[in-house]
């Protein structure tokens, strides 16, 4: 495939490292200092667009895409008030379009596994849970999208719960979750079930962004040549 990644940061040029080592070729770069670059004549001949921005960029990015009709494949969080234009943006232009919090297969694996264990702790009231995230001190967005994400999980299988709230926050339906900043911490994220007799927990630790640019590459592998929304439910085969 020929790849345009958006966002030449730490993951993008990680992604670019994967992407060469499994065949494909990155066609076009874009950056804080080239966004003009990103434009319908640039994108020609591009197989995918990459995009790891900006919570304030990204959805311009991922639109300039769509419109050239460009598949995109988006992890950058923090702007998911305006998905649903980026889906209809996509179904308007026959293109194709996934947007994860975190491409990670680990990490969807968590996602997985949190929402049957909600599912199963439905049943079982004496458990409270609560989410942690720990991330580097240069994220923007706080909680992270995969922290939210995983409140997300259980809100869907848990009765008791209908919305995610900081943990200073707490009232009887809400998630508390807890964001951390510390140094350079690739991401780690905690589902807790505790009760008076014992704790469940969940955890995935990354240990680099290899397993962030793997997965975002996978899914570019995916989407290629198909059209409409995806996630990475449909990636992972769940």
């Amino acid at each position: 495939m020929n790849i345009a990644l958006i966002g030449y940061g730490r993951m993008g040029q990680e992604i670019e490292g994967i992407a060469l080592s499994r065949g494909h070729v990155i066609k076009l770069i874009i950056d804080e200092d080239n966004t003009g670059d990103l434009n319908e004549v640039k994108l020609t001949g591009v197989d995918v667009a990459i995009e790891f921005s900006s919570p304030g960029a990204a959805f311009a990015n991922i639109v300039r895409c769509l419109e050239s009709q460009v598949p995109v494949v988006s992890g950058t969080t923090g702007w998911s008030g305006d998905y649903d234009k980026a889906t209809e943006i996509c179904i308007k232009n026959k293109a194709s379009f996934i947007h994860s919090s975190n491409f990670s297969i680990g990490v969807n694996l968590l996602f997985r596994l949190n929402s049957e264990l909600a599912k199963q702790m439905d049943r079982y009231r004496d458990y409270s849970v609560s989410v942690e995230e720990i991330h580097h001190t240069k994220k923007l967005d706080a909680p992270s999208g995969t922290a939210i994400t995983l409140t997300e999980g259980i809100i869907r299988h848990h009765s008791d719960y209908g919305k995610w709230c900081f943990e200073n926050d707490k009232t009887d339906n809400c998630i508390p979750v807890r964001s951390l900043r510390e140094g350079l911490v690739p991401g780690t994220h905690t589902v807790t079930w505790d009760s008076e007799i014992d704790t469940i927990s969940l955890r995935h630790e990354a240990k680099s962004r290899k397993g962030f640019a793997l997965g975002a590459v996978v899914a570019a592998e995916f989407i290629y040549r198909k059209q409409g929304i995806f996630t990475m439910n449909d990636v992972m085969g769940f």
